[in-house]
């Protein structure tokens, strides 16, 4: 106290904190996070933080103090990182909703629709779209939510024609709802008409969708055809990467495979995919206790990976484990029901 004013300390607190966060000690993060809000709310009681002082001194100071909506959207981050999602739900909800940011909306309705949540996670969408009417994820979430594609698209209608060159995301909306409601002729039809316009030619989003539904509809060579466009578009590219991996395993391209997993360990081993195409080689090359220990790997990275589950089934079946494959493919069919392959392992 002979050091710091209380909205020092508040300051030092949240530094700490997010330090502590960039070096993924996250439980520590959530205790510093939480006694910076004490501290917060002690602050409040005082006058020495309120501009009416007239201080000079603080009255800057207490203006770029950092927010207790953003600190408690940080204490989310971390219980997200520990799997968490019920704390990190909790935190969220104590926001009034006139407070929460669409940064904030957006973590609730991902948070709620993992939880299987849906009207929740709905809600938390639309307020997302109310305030952003482009983002393209909140989109997509209320698309895969089973919201009828003609009430998305009027939630962006105001905002598509006061824009000049936006066309497209109508078009854009009508695709995925194709593709959310496993329409896959239409849906590559109508991404491929897409793809023809000058604005979204060589997207490589665009090109990752039309790969993966090529694949859905069992066209593996468009399919491969459409992620090494994308690859060589974007040579950092990671999304969709582990289904490639699968089919040019499928294909005995095992050499192929292998260099694609070294790159792609190269950009990053955090995500799911790496792993993932490292054991589809194993698997390939009939060594499946190494293909079972990948696959867990990538599991344990995204437990949503419908290929890491996959991968990690057809291991233990090959090794005997029947039982225990069961319930992986049961996993994938829960996530993508309109995959014909996840059924295949079962």
């Amino acid at each position: 106290s002979e050091l710091f004013s209380p909205s020092q300390k508040y300051q030092l607190l949240v530094y700490h904190a997010d330090s502590l966060f960039h070096d993924k000690e996250y439980r520590n993060s959530v205790s510093k996070y939480t006694m910076a809000l004490q501290q917060k709310k002690a602050l409040s009681k005082t006058s020495k933080v309120r501009p009416s002082t007239g201080n000079a001194a603080t009255t800057p100071q207490s203006q770029c103090l950092p927010s207790e909506i953003e600190v408690k959207y940080k204490m989310a981050e971390c219980y997200t990182m520990l799997k968490q999602d019920k704390d990190a739900i909790a935190i969220l909800d104590g926001i009034p909703s006139r407070q929460r940011t669409p940064k904030i909306n957006m973590m609730l309705a991902n948070l709620y629709k993992k939880a299987g949540q849906e009207r929740s996670s709905v809600t938390s969408y639309k307020e997302v779209l109310r305030q952003c009417p482009l983002a393209l994820d909140a989109i997509l979430g209320l698309l895969s939510l089973s919201v009828k594609g003609a009430e998305v698209a009027s939630m962006t209608m105001n905002v598509i024609q006061s824009i000049p060159n936006l066309d497209w995301l109508s078009v854009w909306i009508k695709a995925y709802a194709f593709v959310h409601t496993g329409d896959n002729t239409r849906a590559i039809n109508t991404i491929c008409s897409l793809e023809k316009k000058s604005l979204l030619r060589d997207n490589v989003d665009i090109l990752g969708s039309l790969a993966d539904l090529y694949f859905r509809a069992g066209d593996n060579k468009n399919a491969i055809l459409k992620f090494e466009q994308a690859q060589m578009l974007d040579p950092y590219l990671i999304k969709g990467m582990d289904v490639y991996g699968y089919l040019l395993a499928r294909e005995g391209r095992l050499e192929d495979v292998e260099n694609l997993g070294c790159r792609l360990f190269n950009i990053s081993d955090q995500h799911a995919e790496p792993w993932v195409v490292s054991g589809c080689h194993s698997f390939y090359s009939k060594r499946y206790s190494r293909a079972l220990y990948l696959g867990a790997k990538a599991i344990q990275l995204n437990s949503n990976s419908v290929q890491a589950l996959l991968l990690k089934g057809a291991a233990l079946r090959n090794m005997g484990r029947v039982q225990e494959a069961i319930i992986h493919f049961r996993e994938a069919i829960r996530l993508a029901p309109c995959r014909l392959d996840c059924y295949e392992g079962k």
